[in-house]
């Protein structure tokens, strides 16, 4: 008998040899039918591996994001199946499931495939789905997988094979087909019920320009058609609330190929949005006890040498900026905390003193390659809303519970209510990725977790996806399309303070070491104002429209008291703008609701006589008349209502 111990904490008697499957029928025969998916020991099984051995067994249905990846990447075997059958002679490489599908990238020979062909290719494999075929994963000697594909002539898996070592090599068979693979399967191919392949585009093989260009075919399957209708449904959505879209038509921001790729313009709408957001995020950090600094846009090289940036993000900085002076060498900034460390630097430091909460919205650059650069959300030049909180051990539970508070209040106040939290840890199985001792690594990841449950925060555990000095907790954000994006990071750091000898004096007169905070509730601006917009659809908190009220007159001979209006609403704080044009009132109110103007504000004989203002509100259309001053009132009441206090 074993002992399965399932994740509500119950644990189990078996039969050895039981799997995954029939441990679901032992628990409901209805739950087993949705169990797609499972895990022992945190690694992937297939629902029909034996278990031989007590440990921990999870069950994952679609619902779960590990049984999405196995139904995707199972999804992918059968578009590497009907590919084989459509494309004689195609060479298969890699098909894995990615964040919202799959791909498989192949070698079409003296073939092509084209969007045209596409639909031929989902039916294909629509048809192959439909037979039920069971997915059976059998393992491989390294001999055997080496001659099965170089009869076939494939030189791409046999590449990857002599990369594996003998006794891990494994294939997943179904129908007639066969494939090199790792593993993790939905039971059958009839549970994909709907399959849209999406796009095609070139990959170099291993991402390596000098290799061959290979032809990869991007899909995405569900369980239900219905689900399919809804994730289109969902796309046509997101195009119209693609950032880049909305932001040419709101017009708050640019890109010039003169200026060069990736280093966003910032048009005067975009950067009055852009100070609202600091200046909200820079009252916050006052109350938090923060001081603004500012640093260069450059650093002396050998500062990021010290740091450890140099030797992990050299290759992807611009090269170096070489000065008259022999050997002098600067490169532009990639991270601000090396200058901050040496802000410290810059007098002595007593217990009493800390902790020191230094904020700078400082600019960086990175070298993006061109074909991953996105709009706002991935680009060569942005600024971070950064800061590192200098402190004692004895401060550090108190100041990352305190830096939760503020990423919590920026997230509410913006609308993003929808969140998870990630606890980022290193990978022990790759040391070389890090610096600094086991022992600072364990105080770190231990401050991170214990922060985490205390402050009572629903967070999943990520081993291997910490930052090289330290580990990190990423806030992982909903929008309202229900995507999920990385926005705001905390992170504890023991390793740049030895790096930089950074000091302070303790009540013992000796000298310590303190501990860094690194902290960004935005993450970068560039990339929160991309998904601000995306989430918002471009229709903000109307405390950061850059334009608040559209005054709409019917004809040039109501000028003066549209200025009159103007003023009013200038003097209670309010954003406007008066739109005389000598154009219909229909066509300024249409050009208003595009540019998506909370309020039009329609003014005619009327209103002049009666001093009074015809209000439309975005979207919803009239409210009816009212004084000036009685609509100064409800934008300052709306604002308020929506206004959220951040108290320490």
């Amino acid at each position: 008998m074993i002992a399965i111990t399932l994740p509500d904490g119950s644990v189990k008697k078996f039969d050895a040899g039981i799997t995954p499957m029939e441990v679901a029928k032992s628990i409901s025969e209805g739950f087993a039918r949705n169990v797609i998916s499972a895990s022992f020991n945190e690694i992937t099984i297939e629902t029909t591996t034996p278990i031989t051995k007590d440990g921990s067994l999870v069950l994952y249905t679609w619902k779960d994001e590990k049984g999405k990846q196995a139904f995707w990447h199972s999804s992918a075997h059968i578009l590497a199946q009907a590919l084989e059958e459509l494309y004689p002679g195609v060479k298969l490489t890699i098909g894995p499931a990615i964040d919202n599908g799959f791909y498989y990238d192949v070698d079409l020979g003296e073939n092509s495939i084209s969007e045209k062909d596409l639909k031929a290719i989902e039916d294909k494999m629509l048809v192959i789905a439909r037979g039920k075929h069971e997915f059976s994963l059998r393992e491989s000697s390294k001999a055997d997988a080496l001659d099965f594909y170089s009869k076939q002539g494939n030189e791409y898996k046999v590449e990857l094979i002599e990369n594996l070592e003998d006794g891990t090599i494994t294939f997943c068979d179904h129908d007639s087909f066969t494939d090199l693979c790792r593993g993790g399967h939905i039971p059958n191919t009839g549970i994909v019920k709907a399959i849209k392949l999406m796009s095609i585009a070139g990959a170099y093989w291993r991402a390596d320009q000098n290799n061959t260009q290979l032809t990869r075919i991007y899909g995405i399957s569900f369980p239900k058609q219905k689900e399919l209708k809804e994730y289109l449904e969902l796309l046509e959505e997101a195009k119209k609330r693609d950032h880049r879209k909305l932001g040419k038509e709101l017009e708050l921001f640019t890109f010039s190929q003169k200026v060069g790729q990736g280093l966003p313009l910032w048009l005067p709408k975009g950067a009055a949005l852009r100070e609202r957001l600091e200046n909200f995020l820079k009252k916050a950090q006052k109350t938090a006890g923060y001081e603004m600094v500012i640093s260069p846009h450059i650093g002396n090289k050998e500062l990021y040498v010290t740091s450890g940036h140099y030797e992990k993000y050299g290759e992807d900085s611009f090269q170096a900026i070489k000065t008259p002076n022999e050997g002098e060498e600067f490169l532009l900034k990639p991270m601000n905390c090396p200058h901050h460390c040496e802000i410290y630097n810059s007098k002595p430091w007593s217990y009493k003193d800390l902790p020191k909460r230094f904020a700078e919205f400082g600019t960086v650059y990175r070298y993006e390659q061109s074909g991953e650069l996105n709009g706002l959300m991935r680009v060569r030049g942005f600024t971070q809303d950064d800061a590192h909180i200098f402190c004692t051990s004895d401060q550090l539970d108190e100041e990352f519970k305190k830096v939760i508070d503020l990423v919590n209040y920026v997230f509410k106040s913006l609308g993003f209510e929808d969140f998870t939290a990630q606890v980022s840890l290193r990978d022990p199985e790759k040391p070389e990725k890090y610096i600094g001792s086991d022992e600072n690594w364990k105080k770190a990841e231990s401050a991170i977790l214990n922060a985490a449950k205390d402050k009572g925060l629903n967070y999943v555990v990520e081993t291997g996806e910490a930052a090289f000095y330290g580990p990190k907790l990423d806030f992982m954000v909903k929008d309202a399309l229900g995507r999920s994006w990385q926005l705001g990071t905390i992170q504890v750091d023991y390793n740049l303070p030895e790096r930089f000898e950074l000091q302070y004096k303790g009540s013992d007169n000796e000298m310590h070491r303190p501990i860094m905070i690194h902290r960004a509730p935005f993450g970068s601006m560039e990339r929160f104002i991309a998904i601000l917009l995306e989430h918002t659809g471009g229709n903000f908190p109307l405390w950061l429209m850059p334009e608040q009220v559209s005054i709409l007159s019917l004809s040039e001979k109501y000028e003066k008291y549209a200025e009159k209006v103007l003023n009013s609403l200038e003097n209670n704080e309010i954003r406007a703008l008066v739109d005389n044009r000598n154009e219909t009132i229909g066509r300024k109110i249409r050009e208003a609701e595009m540019n998506k103007i909370p309020y039009m504000l329609i003014i005619g004989e009327q209103e002049e006589n009666d001093g009074t203002v015809s209000v439309r509100k975005h979207s919803e259309g009239d409210l009816g008349s009212m004084t000036i001053e009685a609509f100064s009132l409800l934008i300052s009441n709306e604002i308020k209502e929506n206004s959220i206090e951040f108290n320490v």
